[in-house]
């Protein structure tokens, strides 16, 4: 038995301390993305070495990101979001 379509909810990962959600728009390479947070503001990410080979990044995934205090244009991904997980988030208010 399977509970993946049963609309059940699951405890996600929500954003910690300056953590902001986003939305990868565009795949620059080199582990950079470029994503749109949820504060308004477009941001380079980078996809740091722990995530670069064991979880794929693709354009139009909810992910995790920490701006950098010393240079608010860029930020880290933290998390990156299932695409069952990003519904959740939808439908509870928390992304659009």
């Amino acid at each position: 038995m399977s509970d993946d379509g049963d609309g059940g909810r699951n405890n996600l990962r929500m954003p910690e301390d300056d953590e902001v959600f986003a939305t990868v728009t565009n795949m620059l390479g080199a582990n950079r993305v470029k994503v749109q947070c949820a504060d308004g503001t477009e941001r380079t990410a980078r996809i740091p070495g722990k995530m670069q080979k064991r979880i794929w990044i693709r354009e139009d995934d909810v992910v995790l990101v920490d701006p950098w205090d010393w240079q608010d244009e860029k930020a880290d991904i933290t998390w990156r979001y299932e695409k069952s997980e990003a519904d959740q988030l939808r439908r509870e208010g928390h992304i659009q």
